[in-house]
């Protein structure tokens, strides 16, 4: 049987010891609507992803530029939960980190890891409850969840706002419930004989997740990465390219009350609109972003042809390397160019005099240079 959409019982409240839990109602069935404006934003966002998969297509070295992306979104999906690192500071060896904003610091760079894992882990696994589980224990390694049962359900309660279960905002279902409802989300995701445009059906998923929240520690952060994770498992993004963070994260109340809104009231039809305009924004912010680069490319290109003279192959080696690596050191520098230390130290020099680099320690030795205005166009939002 259809759910339909209009009519969406969210679920139930039950009774645990001393509050009530949220159950929700499982979500692996065929849904219909009768509102009209849900299929021209269906059409729309997904026009604008297919735009920005086109597109990506036609960037020579389009893997150059995609580790920057997905540190931006690290780094923003990591601050809607509390950390406070940037994306200059994420890039930077864990050394050059203060004592004190270090346990931040592994949080951002094992979000990355946790995604560049996933994507890779398609070669052999469908997107699964085994999948999530691996990045959930990669994302909590080594941070301060590490004792929160990293890659396993959840086997006790947990909540959403508030210090304790008697003030929780939200009570998510009881941990027995968990597994099962996990595993109808699964479907969901894998179900061929639901007739659903896939953008409906991952903000649907999204929902589910973040309500079920299955994990003790790290379920917002795993439930934005399954959005990205599953448009790249159906080939509506070839590469990991949209990420909905910054979006969520621009006003954070309105993200979280119309999640709410579905669990209090069945409003299923407001998030659903929020979610599709927020694909569509976002990709075409990405098209804008990648486009920014390109033109970027190219005039640091041309600054480098006309001014480097005797040093523009060396330049061009080094600005190429760059866009993957956005802050190195001189000693980096000259094992990409394959030169000696003093005529690499030299090329940064002429770099930094072009600003194309920027010196971020204040060191006098082992010193590092940020590839400054390729960052700015990634801190824009910050």
């Amino acid at each position: 049987m259809a759910i339909k959409l209009e009519a969406f019982c969210p679920g139930t409240y039950r009774k645990g010891y001393q509050y009530r839990y949220f159950l929700p109602t499982s979500i692996n069935a065929g849904w219909v609507w009768n509102t009209p404006q849900i299929n021209p934003l269906v059409e729309s966002a997904a026009r604008q992803l297919g735009e920005l998969n086109a597109y990506a297509r036609l960037v020579p070295d389009i893997d150059l530029f995609i580790q920057l992306h997905l540190t931006k979104e690290a780094v923003v999906s990591s601050r809607i939960e509390g950390t406070k690192t940037n994306i200059d500071a994420a890039l930077l060896p864990e050394t050059e980190i203060k004592i004190e904003d270090r346990n931040d610091w592994h949080e951002v760079n094992n979000y990355i890891r946790a995604m560049d894992e996933a994507i890779d882990s398609f070669k052999t696994l469908p997107l699964s409850m085994r999948l999530l589980k691996q990045a959930h224990k990669t994302l909590l390694t080594h941070v301060r969840g590490e004792h929160k049962c990293p890659g396993e359900l959840r086997t006790s309660q947990n909540w959403i706002g508030g210090n304790s279960l008697a003030d929780a905002v939200f009570i998510p279902p009881a941990h027995d419930h968990v597994p099962a409802l996990m595993s109808d989300m699964e479907q969901f995701l894998q179900n061929d004989d639901i007739q659903l445009p896939a953008l409906i059906r991952i903000a649907i998923a999204h929902y589910q997740f973040e309500t079920i929240h299955p994990f003790l520690d790290g379920n917002g952060r795993i439930g934005r990465l399954l959005i990205t994770l599953y448009l790249v498992s159906k080939g509506m993004l070839d590469q990991p390219l949209l990420y909905l963070s910054t979006y969520f994260e621009r006003n954070k109340g309105l993200y979280y009350d119309n999640l709410m809104n579905v669990r209090t009231h069945g409003d299923m039809l407001q998030w659903l609109m929020y979610f599709l305009v927020g694909v569509e924004q976002t990709a075409m912010q990405a098209v804008a972003t990648l486009t920014e680069i390109i033109k970027l490319k190219s005039d640091m290109e041309a600054l480098i042809h006309t001014s480097f003279r005797r040093r523009a192959t060396s330049g061009a080696l080094l600005l190429q390397a760059l866009f993957r690596q956005p802050i190195l050191s001189v000693d980096q520098a000259a094992t990409i160019c394959k030169v000696n230390y003093r005529p690499a130290n030299e090329l940064v020099a002429l770099m930094c005099k072009h600003n194309i680099l920027r010196e971020v320690t204040g060191h006098t030795r082992n010193r590092l240079f940020a590839f400054a205005p390729y960052l700015s166009i990634f801190n824009r939002d910050d």
